[in-house]
């Protein structure tokens, strides 16, 4: 079995440690606690530990509230900051799969859009983006595939126009 996301943070949060890299083992021990908190909310209904999924979901919360938070720096005149949680964003996507571009994610909205007017018989209305986007996401899982859900339905927007 691969080893699991906690170990692989566990790891470099020592080798950070090592390296006197007070800003990455910060982030790091960011990381572990809000997988230890999911872990503690989950076992509260089951003995399960946190599956790869639900891991990774945890960590593209947490670089989502970071892009808010640069948003929010970025209008209030603080870049240091704003530069603080981008690298903040850096560390934790690098335990992430790498994120799709713009092109890899509008062929694959492209693929879901033609899939479902191959069953449907006609394209998908922009009625239906839900259901598109839905598609798309479970797609993206299903791959080990990632992308911000606002790029997802930006996508799904313009497939449909």
């Amino acid at each position: 079995m691969s080893e699991t996301l906690e170990t692989r943070v566990k790891a470099e949060t020592i080798t950070a440690m090592k390296a006197r890299d007070s800003e990455r083992t910060t982030t790091l021990r960011l990381i572990t606690t809000a997988l230890k908190n999911k872990a503690i909310e989950k076992r509260a209904g089951s003995d399960e530990p946190l599956t790869e999924a639900e891991a990774q979901q945890i960590l593209a919360t947490m670089i989502k509230q970071r892009r808010d938070s640069i948003e929010q720096f970025t209008k209030g005149g603080r870049p240091e900051l704003a530069a603080k949680e981008a690298v903040e964003i850096a560390v934790i996507e690098e335990f992430l799969p790498k994120a799709l571009t713009t092109e890899e994610l509008s062929l694959i909205v492209g693929q879901v859009v033609a899939q479902i007017a191959e069953g449907s018989g006609q394209k998908p209305s922009p009625k239906e983006m839900g259901i598109v986007i839905k598609t798309v996401q479970a797609k993206l899982a299903a791959d080990g595939l990632r992308a911000e859900g606002r790029l997802v339905s930006e996508a799904v927007k313009a497939a449909l126009a």
